[in-house]
């Protein structure tokens, strides 16, 4: 992705310095220097400095609250902030126990506010963090070890510190047991995009590609390898990050049973649904590196604007656990914090219901073709979902084509497990009913769901008798069920949905034209859809020129087709 909501990229660091003071009345921003910080400060407190190049958002002026930072001075994007943003930032924050200056290890940020920190009168300290694991030792000899996620560690307990009214000379000190102790790796699919800037080919990564260490302001990493399965990838990050014998990377003085903090940070462009989904991986790995992990943080903490990748930090507790552990479990007000769990390397699943209901046995039977018909309806989803997912990217949402896979792969599963059989047809359709409404989802899910459920309850309301189900028996059952379908929806034929398709099947079948014919005039309706406007469903919200421009069928009504004429062998 390479557009931006900015008018002015340049604009954008200021423009988010603003935004954080409009939204909080605590802090106040210096639009001269670019420097959020707390309005009024508590001025016989140790006062905590940060900051850097842009782009890294929270950090650093989103850190800036209570228990946190007292400052952040911002610099253009990935660029850092000049020495004379950095003096009147000391400034500001000028108090009697003197200010501790906190600074990623990056040669710019060490220069500007180190040169600002020599000239300053008032008391100040320097601390310098470099968290990173992924540069070796005998490469990164010269320039150290990068600043990471794990910067943001020293941030909270060192500000948590300062707040309890420790001295500077204290206060660094435990800052510089965090940052003795942390240690972060990051992986991404792709560099981040600067805004104001051309894509860059050179630094394009191939499809299905991911690089291991890949720096904040797009530095080459470790190395790029093609993708892994989740577990593969961040067994392997946290080994880099805990193991001793390697003596590369082995940073943090590990031993067996030690406590950490596991920080999860989204490198920018990761969805919520990833990077939540990695928590099991990443808890279960640091388990079997024999470490605890006794807090957890997992959000946005320290990104490269849109970076579509993650960073593992682990923070070393064996040195002033008490002091980092109330440092970190601290409340703040700066909006770029979230309190930290108390975390399980498992997660808790609730039992399955003892009480779950045990339906008996009905007396109706179907034909030899039951258990074909339908795996030839559902192999024929699962083959279209290509197809069916690029209709409805352009008439809808993009998930027909997935959620109707999804309820036919679940139920091939209960066919070959024996859940659905010929000879308990109600049940098997229940059955059915019950595997679409849990793995299908969505719209589409309920519809379905609805409508053999409606099927199963009017094959067991009919004739008692059993035997086998007859053709118009089907018929009948098949017209009730697709009758209590149309008691939840407005929907009615001719509406651009998958009720064009269904109510001519079933019309046909209860005309005595058998399945064959039924299907054949489904597979017209779904047809004929192409020619209508959308007045249901997601599509009724697309642009209905575009629509008629693109000539494609609704998406559901489709893929029903097709499983009619999957059951009816067409």
């Amino acid at each position: 992705m390479t557009s931006h909501w900015a008018d002015d990229a340049a604009q954008l660091p200021l423009d988010y310095l603003r935004g954080l003071a409009c939204a909080d009345s605590t802090v106040s921003v210096d639009e001269e220097y670019r420097i959020l910080h707390i309005a009024s400060p508590d001025k016989s407190k140790v006062a905590l400095i940060s900051g850097g190049g842009s782009g890294h958002e929270p950090s650093h002026a989103g850190m800036v609250g209570t228990n946190s930072l007292t400052a952040a001075v911002g610099g253009n994007i990935f660029a850092s902030p000049n020495a004379n943003q950095v003096r009147h930032a000391l400034s500001l924050v000028e108090n009697e126990k003197g200010t501790l200056v906190i600074v990623k290890r990056y040669t710019g940020d060490v220069l500007h506010f180190g040169m600002a920190g020599e000239s300053a009168a008032s008391n100040v300290e320097f601390l310098v963090v470099g968290d990173d694991v992924a540069v070796p030792r005998s490469q990164g000899e010269l320039v150290g070890r990068r600043g990471l996620a794990g910067t943001t560690l020293v941030y909270k307990v060192a500000g948590h510190a300062a707040a309890q009214g420790k001295s500077l000379a204290d206060v660094k000190k435990l800052a510089q047991t965090v940052a003795d102790n942390v240690a972060t790796i990051g992986a991404s699919f792709a560099h981040c995009h600067v805004p104001g800037t051309k894509p860059d080919s050179s630094e394009k990564m191939a499809m299905g590609e991911f690089e291991l260490g890949m720096g904040i302001h797009n530095e080459p990493g470790l190395k790029r390898y093609p993708q892994q399965k989740k577990k593969e990838l961040i067994d392997h990050m946290v080994k880099l990050l805990t193991d001793t014998e390697d003596k590369e990377r082995a940073f943090v003085p590990w031993a067996k049973g030690d406590e950490a903090v596991v920080m999860l940070n989204n490198l920018g462009g990761m969805s919520e649904l990833e990077l939540v989904g990695l928590v099991p991986f990443v808890l279960n790995a640091v388990q079997n590196a024999g470490i605890k992990a006794v807090r957890l943080f997992v959000g946005t903490f320290m990104t490269s604007l849109d970076m579509p990748g993650f960073s593992i930090t682990l923070l070393r507790l064996a040195d002033a656990k008490d002091a980092i552990l109330a440092g970190v479990d601290a409340d703040s007000s700066a909006p770029g914090w979230k309190r930290p769990t108390v975390p399980r390397s498992k997660p808790q699943v609730t039992p399955k219901s003892a009480g779950a209901e045990q339906r008996p046995a009905s007396n109706l039977k179907a034909g030899a073709e039951f258990i074909p018909a339908i795996e030839r309806a559902c192999e024929a989803v699962i083959k279209a979902e290509p197809e069916i997912t690029r209709y409805d990217t352009v008439a809808g949402d993009g998930d027909c084509g997935l959620t109707l896979k999804a309820g036919a792969e679940a139920i091939l599963r209960d066919i070959k497990s024996g859940k659905v059989k010929p000879d308990d047809v109600v049940n098997s359709i229940r059955t059915v009913s019950d595997t679409i409404e849990r793995d299908m989802g969505g719209t589409s899910g309920a519809l379905y769901a609805i409508f053999f459920s409606a099927l199963a309850k009017a094959l067991d309301s009919g004739d008692a008798s059993g035997g086998q189900v007859s053709a118009k028996q089907w018929a009948g059952a098949a017209a009730k069920a697709r009758d209590t379908l149309l008691g939840y929806t407005k929907a009615r034929p001719p509406s651009r949905t998958l009720v064009d398709p269904l109510v001519a099947f079933t019309d046909a079948l209860s005309d005595g034209e058998g399945a064959k014919k039924a299907a054949g005039k489904a597979k017209d309706a779904a047809e004929n859809t192409k020619k209508l406007a959308a007045t249901s469903g997601r599509a009724a919200y697309v642009d209905q020129e575009q629509l008629k421009k693109e000539n494609v069928p609704d998406p559901g009504a489709y893929g029903l087709a097709l499983i009619f004429e999957g059951l009816a062998g067409n």
